[in-house]
Parts: C-alpha cells; structure tokens; sequence
C-alpha cells in the first residue's frame, strides 16, 4: 500500500525578487511572524533571496526540530553570525563542539554558584532604586538595560577589574548590544562600510576584549579566587587539550553572555514591571507575598523558591512578552519533520512569541493571567508549546541564572518603588534583537508614598 505524498510546503505571499520577504519584515515583523501559523505547521518565507527559510508552527514539530533531529542540525545564521561578530562561544556553538563548551562552561551555572550570585544582583539592584528620585519619569527599558548590565558585570567581575575600568567596560558592553541585532539581521557587506556605527561597535568590540585580556592577565598572576564567574572560567579547561582556556575563548564566552543575556533580561524585567502597572490587584499580591515571606530583610536565595506567585508573574510575562522572534537551525543532512523531507542546506526557524500567544494553546493568549499556570489555571500543554529557554541539547545553559536575576531585581524594586504609567500610553512589542517594548516612559514613587495607580496602555 503506498502512503500518501505529504502536501507541498505552502509559500507565504508577499515575496519580492531580491528583496524576498524583506517588506513586510520590515513593515511588521511580529504581525508578519505571528501569520504564518495561518498557512499550517510548516510555512516557507525568504529571508535571503536565494535561501527559503522553514518556519515550523505546530508544537510537536517544534519539539522535533529542537530534541529529536538536533544532532542532525547546525545552528543557522542568527548564530552563525553571532558567532563571527563575537567568537565562537556555548550559545553559537553547534554538535559535539557545543556539548564540549557547555561542559566547560557548566561549572559557573551550578546551584552553589548561582546562590552567590544573588547577593550580588541584589546589591546592584539596590544600589538601581536608591539612584531613583521619586517623581522621577524613568525610561524604564533602558534603565532596566542599565541595571542588567550591572548585574552581569558585578556576577562576572565582581572583584577582578578596577572601578574605573569596571564603569568602561559597562559602557562598551551596552555599544556592543545595542549593535549586535542589527548586525545579525543585515547582510554581510554591511558591516564593512565605512559608517560611524559600525566603528563604534568595532572600537567597543575591541575594547570589550582588552579589559577581559587585561583581568584574566591579572587573575592569573595574582593566583587569587575572587568568587566571580571570570575566577571560574579560568579555571575551566579545554576538554580537548586539557589546557586552561584562552583569553579570547573566555572573551568570547563573556561577549555573546551579555548580549544574550543581558537584552533578554532587561526586556522581561520591562515588561515584569509594565504588567504590574497595568494591574494593581497583581501588584498587591506580589507585595503581600514579599512582605510575608521577607519582613523587612533582604531577599536571598533560599526565598525565591517561596516566592511563588512572583514566580508566576515572571512566568506568565515570558509566555505574553517572550522576547525570542526567530530561532534558527539549518539542516546538515536530508532531515524528516513530520510528514515533511526536508533537504540539507535548509533553514529552519520557530517564533517563542507567536507561539506562546496562539490561541489554540493558550485560552485568552493577550490576556496577563499569572494564575492561567496553577495546576487547573488551562488546559494541559503539548509538549513544545511553552519554551521560555528553548529545549533539547541547545536549552539556555543560564536559565537557572536568568530566572534568579529577574525574580532578584523584581522582588527588591517593587519593594521600595511603584512605577505608574502616564494614563492612555500606548505600549506594543518592537523585535529587534529582542521583543522589547516600545519606549516605556514610568514615573517613581516610593511605595509608602505612592496611591493606587490608574491601569493604562494595551499589551
């Protein structure tokens, strides 16, 4: 008996010769992604004009693609272009080079050292609010980039650069973010014109692996433990060579973590305290949980696992405001997805923020509903619906740090500030290198000060 053909990958309309779907990307990039799950699990759009790309909209093939086929795949383009723009790191790495640096890198992410981490990120978040004046009209995503980068680089050079080099290199790792998405989406030649922001973000590339040259040339010579990841990165070794690791292989590792990190975690903690604006019976629920569980003293590690409706907050702002809009991998060999036979060579991709707004998973997707994740708050999940860190080999190495950096910075801000929204402010995700909202403007107010803000703006 012969089993049917599958039905042809359908193409979405609005392609252009040399330009493919560069327009409507351009135009909307989120409406346009969000789209595509109309045409059925499998889309083909054009990214490059001579290169289809493969969006997977269905769950299950999702999973596929990131578990099952993944030792079949590389990467794709965002990373591989990541990569050339950075160096080779765990985030750009694919196949068995990937496994090899993420067990080097593994050592830094562990329990013990996270816990270490959490008195430092609340430091530099409390160093944040008390620079705060009230009545001051925040433009909170780039405080909150701001305050990211602070908490990066006091959890990786806490103790092993100079206060003043400290303060550069804040300064140059922000050039170094801001441009990297930009770069990633443009073609190559781009780069190489001779523009002022392209030399900026070459000089403060540059700059970036001269101080992590200088510290790990000082470490090393000191033979000190200062306690930060960088003590620990030198203390990783190749697992190939068996010798330390390079300063360029640490520099590399330092670099795409704060892009990576840094962008997505200022844009969920943006969009953390958005929500809270929006909805103030949310709001005195996360303080009423705070106060019990902490008094008056500061938040430490062992709390945030009695935090859980914070957690729940923090969840649910990663499903409607998940901050990955393509995801890429490229086929090294014919690779079957579902009923589909896909040739190598392909890329492939699957969008975190439509998928976690799609209506068929999610009752009331636009809706921010911290309780939709109690045990009965919706339906039981497919495998691949929700994946707030990806799945499979390739799974962010930093959840575990990422989620106690936001719940740390949520928790200590709230406590002492409220921000409020100027009433009719319209707010809409922007994808950049991130989904991240469009200018933010809020206002301080002490919490003892402050009145029942007047929700405003639209998700």
């Amino acid at each position: 008996m012969t089993t049917a053909a599958p039905p042809p990958i359908p193409k979405a309309a609005g392609s252009l010769p040399l330009l493919g779907h560069a327009i409507p990307l351009m135009r909307d990039n989120l409406g346009f992604i969000a789209s595509l799950r109309n045409y059925g699990p499998l889309v083909e759009i054009r990214l490059q004009p001579q290169q289809p790309t493969i969006v997977i909209n269905d769950p299950a093939l999702i999973r596929t693609m990131l578990v099952d086929v993944a030792p079949t795949l590389d990467k794709g383009r965002f990373f591989e272009k990541m990569g050339q723009l950075l160096g080779d790191s765990v985030v750009t790495a694919a196949g068995a080079e990937h496994v090899r640096k993420r067990r080097q890198l593994q050592p830094a992410f562990r329990h013990t050292e996270i816990a270490r981490y959490v008195d430092l990120m609340r430091d530099q978040v409390t160093t944040t609010a008390e620079g705060w004046v009230p009545g001051q009209v925040l433009d909170v995503r780039e405080a909150m980039v701001k305050l990211s980068l602070d908490m990066l680089a006091a959890t990786v050079f806490s103790s092993s650069i100079e206060p003043q080099a400290f303060d550069q290199l804040r300064h140059d790792l922000s050039v170094v973010m801001n441009g990297v998405g930009t770069r990633i989406m443009l073609p190559d030649w781009a780069e190489r014109l001779p523009l002022p922001a392209n030399r900026r973000f070459t000089a403060a590339r540059d700059a970036v692996r001269a101080t992590i040259y200088d510290a790990v040339d000082q470490l090393r010579a000191s033979g000190r433990d200062t306690g930060d990841m960088l003590s620990l990165l030198l203390k990783a070794e190749d697992e190939a060579t068996g010798a330390p690791l390079t300063p360029h292989q640490i520099c590399s590792e330092i670099l795409t973590l704060a892009v990576a990190g840094t962008e997505t975690t200022a844009s969920v903690l943006a969009w953390v305290l958005y929500e809270l604006a929006r909805h103030p019976e949310i709001d005195e629920r996360v303080q009423a949980e705070l106060d019990e569980v902490l008094g008056e003293r500061p938040l430490t590690f062992d709390d945030l696992t009695q935090l859980p409706y914070l957690g729940r907050v923090v969840t649910e702002a990663t499903r409607l405001h998940h901050t990955g809009w393509l995801v890429t991998r490229r086929t090294l060999q014919p690779t079957r997805i579902g009923q589909w036979d896909i040739p190598a060579g392909t890329e492939l991709a699957y969008c975190q923020h439509a998928l976690h707004r799609d209506p068929a998973l999610f009752p009331d997707p636009l809706a921010f509903n911290p309780d939709r994740w109690l045990d009965d708050g919706q339906p039981a999940l497919p495998d691949g619906a929700f994946l707030p860190f990806g799945a499979g080999k390739h799974k962010c190495i930093g959840d575990r740090f990422a989620q106690a950096e936001i719940t740390t910075a949520i928790a200590t801000l709230v406590r002492a500030w409220r921000l409020e929204m100027a009433p009719g402010q319209k707010i809409r995700p922007v994808a950049r290198a991130t989904v991240r909202p469009s200018t933010l403007r809020m206002t301080a107010r002490r919490r003892e000060d402050s009145q029942q803000p007047t929700s405003a703006g639209s998700p």
